[in-house]
């Protein structure tokens, strides 16, 4: 009754007064309007996008920050190179939400689609404005040991810029494995793309799981990731910005089966005039689960990475074993790096914790390779690589290291891979 009071007391404020809406929150209720969700479009008219007022963007204030809005993707004309050429990987292509290439699947994979998003209904905005741009969504049921690794290549494509979103959702069955890339992609302009993805792992199933944000740099970048965990499944997620000038991914995961693990790690690659987000809300449900979280930052010009993460540990999930930690390196006296962990316990015979560092590149390993001969850039650089590597070297698979490193190695001599 007291939520409902206030939620009616707010409606009455915002009757009365009605709050100031940006450009880019008019173009995205007019939007609304032509993709027939009424109700959506008058409920972002009250209630406008999330400000820094909202605990879960405390850090990225959409409003503020989103400031443009392209128009509504329409039907593509032709498609650009491959961001990321993954050898001997299955490669499905979805281009402006819609897919373009599936070759023959490999065996134990059937690909198909389904209505709407993949994504569960939160009070969120970007699951929102979603669900209302994806019509049709891509589905993949792998049913056993998925030997080649499986590249779902989102791109939005075209000249002008434009606004879609996309939708992608895997079945990983009983004790089955599997090594998942999405890359996000597109042609050279201000795109703004809002993408969803949802994976559930069986019994003792076993994935990998990487999000690569590779968009160009006039871009924005929106992302939700769900994870569902069931009886010993093991999973191994990483999200890794490194594109558009405003990117945030979201990720929930959910442990609904004892035995289950995952390990969750991101990196943020910013650089001036950039700012990007990953928050990740981790929620084991119950007894006997386990996660690590690790999540590094590089920030160099005047540029913003956030990290938000929280874990919740329910009144039932006894022998909870979950340790969260964000480390961030600063390259420059203008950068900034935001972190926000948070833990919240209901169980009593657990082991939970989390920490956050940030600093600089350490002097004096700095002075010791320059001691060797080695110039101070190229020191600088083996520096920053050996603080990135622990993410990225539990990937086995050689040629996927190898792509991900090359990412990182072209971010830092000032490019792309």
């Amino acid at each position: 009754m007291r939520a409902l009071t206030a939620r009616r007391r707010e409606g009455m404020v915002n009757q009365h007064f009605p709050i100031r809406l940006t450009p880019a929150e008019t173009t995205l209720i007019e939007q609304l309007g032509i993709l027939g969700q009424a109700d959506m479009a008058e409920r972002l008219s009250t209630t406008g996008l999330p400000t820094r007022r909202v605990e879960a963007y405390h850090y990225s204030d959409l409003k503020t920050l989103l400031r443009e809005v392209p128009a509504l993707a329409g039907a593509v004309q032709g498609v650009s190179a491959p961001a990321l050429a993954i050898p001997g990987a299955y490669r499905i292509l979805i281009a402006n939400g819609e897919v373009a290439q599936a070759g023959t699947a490999p065996a134990g994979v059937m690909v198909g689609q389904a209505k709407g998003t993949a994504l569960s209904l939160r009070d969120d905005p970007l699951v929102r404005l979603n669900t209302a741009l994806v019509r049709q969504g891509v589905t993949l049921h792998l049913d056993s040991d998925v030997d080649p690794v499986i590249h779902i290549d989102r791109r939005i494509e075209g000249e002008s810029a434009v606004h879609a979103g996309s939708s992608a959702s895997l079945y990983l069955a009983d004790g089955g494995t599997a090594t998942v890339v999405e890359t996000i992609s597109g042609s050279q302009a201000a795109h703004l793309g809002n993408h969803a993805g949802r994976a559930v792992l069986g019994r003792n199933a076993k994935l990998t799981h990487i999000v690569l944000d590779l968009t160009p740099r006039p871009s924005t970048h929106f992302a939700t990731i769900e994870y569902q965990l069931a009886e010993g499944a093991q999973l191994r997620s990483i999200v890794i910005h490194a594109g558009a000038k405003l990117a945030r991914t979201q990720i929930f995961a959910r442990f609904a089966g004892e035995g289950a693990h995952a390990d969750f790690g991101g990196l943020n690659l910013v650089d001036d005039g950039q700012h990007c987000d990953i928050t990740l809300d981790v929620a084991h449900e119950v007894a006997n689960t386990t996660s690590k979280e690790l999540f590094k930052h590089v920030a160099r010009g005047r540029s913003k990475a956030v990290f938000q993460g929280k874990i919740l540990v329910s009144r039932g999930a006894q022998k909870t074993d979950a340790k969260m930690m964000s480390q961030g390196l600063m390259l420059s006296d203008e950068a900034e790096i935001l972190t926000k962990p948070e833990l919240e316990i209901y169980a009593d015979d657990v082991v939970c914790g989390h920490g956050a560092t940030c600093g600089r590149l350490d002097e004096d390993s700095l002075f010791y390779l320059m001691s060797r001969g080695i110039p101070k850039r190229e020191a600088e650089t083996m520096l920053v690589r050996g603080f990135i590597e622990e993410l990225i070297d539990p990937v086995v698979q050689e040629e996927l290291h190898e792509a991900l490193q090359a990412i990182v190695d072209g971010w830092l001599r000032g490019g792309r891979a």
